[in-house]
């Protein structure tokens, strides 16, 4: 008889979380999916009373080519930061490893304070130094004999905000990914490493056939939840560029977001958000699977 009540009181402890985070996470996507299948504009916001509209919302979102310019542009995006953020994050892992203790607890550091920083404190930072009067980008090109640099506004052009926020997005992120993999490393058994190292085999054939094998699992945490922050990410492109200039850094969040707001579409809005959710689910159960397809094979 004692044993049930002691059996049950794990789960009792982690209850209040698992509710508070169903609540905080379910409710709102609940929420969100009614809501595409409602008329719910400004009226219907203030007054209630939303009515049913069923996939009309959808088929308005689908036949929208600015949507589908968003979707490409999404992807690309996504592809662009993930690459960069798990080779830097990759390379300064393997880096960290060669470093003397001192010497690595401080890049470490280094890093982990870059990761830690709010958000918005980071973007206000690159805001300032890529600022075309007083940024320190454009006066170092100065210096460095690249007038055309004086006074450029990097922001009123589509392919250089793009640029400001790709750095962005890397800066904030390769930090966990190297910390991560570094955490990662020291699991590899040293003398797999030794023994390849006799054998003849030098550093990429070491990282290839040794050290990416036993890294493969953390490797593709990593590399889900990469995607999941990079494709969903908001605050930094609507805090520096709100989709500008001329859509050109407009992704699927600030698209949804756009429709919601400005046009006080929210029906729209949500079903751009439920799209969006489809979209990223997709794509991570088809990287899942053809990692279990590539496990099963080995």
């Amino acid at each position: 008889m004692r044993a049930g009540p002691r059996a049950l009181w794990p789960y009792l402890l982690i209850a209040p979380t698992v509710l508070g985070a169903a609540f905080l996470l379910a409710y709102p996507l609940v929420r969100n999916l009614v809501i595409s299948f409602q008329h719910y504009g400004m009226a219907e916001l203030i007054r209630g009373g939303a009515g049913f509209a069923g996939l009309e919302n959808y088929r308005e979102i689908l036949g929208d080519t600015a949507f589908w310019e968003v979707v490409r542009r999404t992807l690309w995006w996504t592809a662009l930061n993930v690459v960069l953020i798990m080779v830097l994050g990759t390379v300064i892992a393997l880096m960290l490893q060669r470093l003397r203790k001192g010497l690595r607890i401080l890049v470490m550091s280094g890093l982990v304070l870059a990761w830690a920083s709010p958000v918005i404190a980071t973007t206000t930072v690159f805001q300032w130094l890529f600022s075309s009067r007083l940024g320190v980008v454009n006066w170092l090109l100065v210096r460095l004999g690249f007038d055309s640099f004086r006074d450029y506004s990097w922001l009123a052009h589509g392919g250089s905000a793009f640029t400001i926020l790709v750095l962005l997005v890397v800066w904030q992120s390769v930090p966990f990914v190297a910390v991560t993999l570094h955490a990662a490393l020291t699991t590899v058994p040293a003398e797999l490493v030794e023994s390849a190292r006799i054998d003849g085999a030098g550093g990429w054939r070491i990282f290839r056939s040794v050290t990416l094998p036993v890294l493969r699992p953390v490797f593709g945490l990593v590399l889900c939840l990469e995607v999941i922050w990079v494709f969903r990410c908001f605050a930094q492109i609507w805090a520096v560029t709100k989709g500008g200039p001329g859509g050109a850094t407009t992704t699927l969040p600030v698209y949804a977001y756009q429709v919601a707001q400005s046009l006080h579409r929210y029906d729209l809005g949500a079903a751009a958000a439920t799209l969006t959710v489809l979209i990223l689910l997709a794509a991570l159960i088809l990287y899942f699977r053809q990692m279990f397809r590539q496990e099963a094979e080995l």
